[in-house]
Formats: C-alpha cells, sequence, structure tokens
C-alpha cells in the first residue's frame, strides 16, 4: 500500500532538509563530544553527565529517523502547479471576514502550520475552505460556533 505524500511549499521542505544536514553533520558531533566527556568522568552507572548525552543521543537519533520519513513521504508543490488563477498551497491569500476584518494567511502544508505567522494548513477549516477557489469568491467554513464566511480580497503565489 502506498503511503500518502505529504504536501509542502518549497521553503518548508527546504526546512526539513536543512535541519536533518544539522542533526546529522554539527548536533551528532557535538553528542558525540559529550559522551567522550562524559566517560572520563569515571564510573558510567553514577554519571548523570553520561545519561544526559546518551538521552540527547537518543531524541537526535528519532528527530533523524522522523524528519528522513518526512523528506521520504513529502511532495513540493510548485507555485506553477495547478491552474495559475487559483489558490493552492504556497499562496498568500488577503480575506475579508463578515466584520469587515482583513487578514492575511500564507496556504502551507499540514507540516508547515505556524498560526502565530499566519501560515494555515490546506486541511484547516479556513484552507481547505479557499483551495481552488480566486479572488472575490465567497468561502464558508464551519467552526464550533457555526458556519462563518469570508470573501477573497486577492491571493498571489509566493515566489519561494
Amino acid at each position: 500500500m502506498a503511503e500518502k505524500k505529504t504536501k509542502y511549499t518549497q521553503e518548508g521542505f527546504q526546512k526539513l532538509i536543512d535541519e536533518l544536514d544539522y542533526l546529522k553533520t554539527i548536533r551528532r558531533a557535538e553528542i558525540k563530544e559529550m559522551l567522550k566527556t562524559a566517560r572520563d568522568f569515571g564510573d558510567l552507572s553514577e554519571n548523570s553527565e553520561y545519561d544526559e548525552a546518551r538521552d540527547q543521543q537518543a531524541k537526535v537519533e528519532a528527530r533523524i529517523l522522523e524528519l528522513e520519513a518526512m523528506i521520504k513521504n513529502g511532495e513540493v508543490i510548485s507555485i506553477e502547479e495547478g491552474a495559475a488563477n487559483h489558490i493552492n498551497i504556497g499562496c498568500t491569500v488577503v480575506v475579508k471576514f463578515s466584520d469587515g476584518k482583513e487578514v492575511t494567511y500564507h496556504l502551507v502544508g499540514s507540516n508547515e502550520v505556524d498560526p502565530l505567522n499566519k501560515k494555515i494548513s490546506d486541511h484547516s477549516p479556513i484552507g481547505a475552505a479557499l483551495v481552488g477557489k480566486v479572488a472575490g469568491d465567497t468561502a464558508i467554513f464551519s467552526t464550533p460556533a457555526g458556519d462563518k464566511e469570508l470573501t477573497i480580497v486577492s491571493f498571489e503565489k509566493t515566489k519561494k
């Protein structure tokens, strides 16, 4: 059974690659040095520095495996994909809510979400309502308080 591909912007996918490279080259070497130093302290059975270094090593190795799987199962959505005049991952979208408030969102893959920086997933209620729409369209999305409506003011493909 083929695994489902996770969509990424080019920027988000590159961050995964960069983090993996950092962990494999720099962080592994740092932990190796921590382990060497801790061994020099003597008895490993009562050596908290050694235990801490081993814990760090386990966390780094687990993250490396996680990143390798994410990269293997990742798919970069290019800004050229799909119709150029429709919203998709990689777009910056300005929307206007029914109360008149305008908000700018950047539509990203589900592993790139950063709500504080207005990066929303194409699987979020607002993101899913925006995909495939064009400027001027109205989108309806569900919230716990009921359905809400917004209007797409403008959008552009992000050039990253």
